[in-house]
């Protein structure tokens, strides 16, 4: 137990303050991301929108978000982390506040592009903060750290979005505003002429003056990397999409458990991802890793065919978690070690094309083939995807 307790304590160690900061703002904002969980309900209850119109709208908010990757990584590159983060904290707070004003089903898909768009611009440069302010021998553990502070603002933004939206949308869409408003406020003031490590200033002094660097979408290996990050993520979104549904219609869990499950998976990864991360990285290759956090994750999909009810599904919630835990935080390292101070932003954007593409396959994928052949098969047809994955993990990292 000792021990344990031991490498828990050294995977906080030298983390910089930069790097603790940067999760502060990462927590603050994601804790304020209370609209998003509830925006499927307030279309349905609030607006009166039919299911096909709710999945075509959410379908919108990943096209929105793969837009923002893309020019996020560009305005990353361009402009710099610091400058591209700080537009969109800011212009995210109108959006928020104006978004109640769209009710109608058109309008409102505009508008959840233009929010994604938004919001997501922040996720290349805020990946680019991380790997500036960060020690080299840290940066796993730096991704993991804000990765834990996602968690954790996520756990508390939707407990707080229930009870708000429960008053009252219009306080539920301000209250989002005034969140991000702070987190803007926090990272403009602290990072404002800061720098980071002194290998990541010579590198980018000296890559300045190199016209030879090239763009991470020309990185085929890299490129080939990332689909294969996109299966998996969209496996991995079926805790978003499907599984609440399956949850619903297979084993007739009220929404109070479902919330239960889902607020669980925050609690495994804010708790276990830290000394799992710093375990790993002295056992396994960071390959190694990556596939073998990728196969835990067909584990997981396949135990949801085990019989036990309850139990069963909190361990493959569990299984899960730990498969995230493996794969996101040295998924982002894979990128980081690829580029250079000139170019992160695009490798950083690619990253993240990966999980916003995600976002739009994973809930037509899941809920196509729960609706026309059952949950059994959409289980089975994950696992099998993950197989995909895993062998092309495997055969890309080994050239790379």
């Amino acid at each position: 137990m000792n021990r344990i307790w031991q490498s828990y304590l050294d995977s906080y160690r030298g983390l910089s303050k930069a790097t603790w900061i940067l999760a502060l703002v990462m927590l603050i904002n994601r804790s304020g991301a209370m609209v998003i969980p509830f925006l499927g309900v307030y279309m349905s209850t609030e607006l009166g929108f039919d299911l096909r119109q709710v999945g075509f709208a959410l379908s919108c908010f990943g096209i929105g978000a793969i837009l923002g990757s893309l020019v996020g990584g560009w305005m990353t590159d361009k402009l710099g982390h610091y400058t591209t983060q700080n537009i969109s904290l800011f212009l995210s707070v109108p959006v928020f506040i104006l978004l109640p004003y769209f009710r109608d089903f058109e309008s409102l898909c505009f508008a959840v592009i233009g929010l994604s768009f938004i919001t997501e611009v922040f996720r290349p440069a805020n990946s680019a903060s991380v790997s500036y302010y960060a020690k080299p021998q840290n940066l796993t553990r730096a991704f993991s750290l804000n990765r834990m502070a996602l968690n954790l603002g996520f756990s508390i933004g939707p407990a707080m979005g229930g009870f708000l939206a429960a008053y009252s949308y219009n306080i539920l869409f301000y209250t989002n505003a005034v969140m991000v408003f702070f987190a803007g406020i926090v990272f403009f003031f602290f990072f404002r002429g800061r720098k980071g490590n002194d290998l990541a200033l010579q590198s980018k002094a000296l890559e300045a003056s190199n016209p030879t660097v090239k763009s991470a979408y020309f990185d085929k290996k890299y490129v080939l990397f990332s689909i294969f990050l996109t299966i998996y993520a969209t496996c991995f979104y079926q805790l978003f999409s499907s599984l609440p549904l399956f949850y619903k219609v297979s084993h007739l869990l009220n929404e109070t458990n479902i919330g239960f499950l889902i607020a669980f998976s925050g609690i495994i990864v804010f708790g276990f991802e830290m000394i799992i991360v710093h375990l790993a990285e002295k056992k396994f290759s960071l390959s190694q890793n990556i596939i073998i956090g990728t196969a835990i994750c067909g584990v997981s999909f396949l135990a949801l065919l085990l019989p036990g009810g309850l139990p069963i599904l909190y361990f493959a919630m569990f299984l899960l978690c730990v498969s995230e835990i493996m794969v996101l935080p040295f998924s982002s390292t894979v990128g980081v070690n690829r580029s250079t101070a000139a170019n992160r932003g695009s490798y950083m954007a690619i990253n993240a094309l990966a999980f916003s593409a995600a976002h739009v396959f994973s809930p037509l994928f899941g809920t196509t083939i729960a609706e026309k052949y059952g949950f059994d098969v959409l289980w089975i047809a994950t696992a099998a995807l993950i197989v995909i994955a895993s062998i092309g993990f495997y055969w890309v990292m080994k050239k790379m």
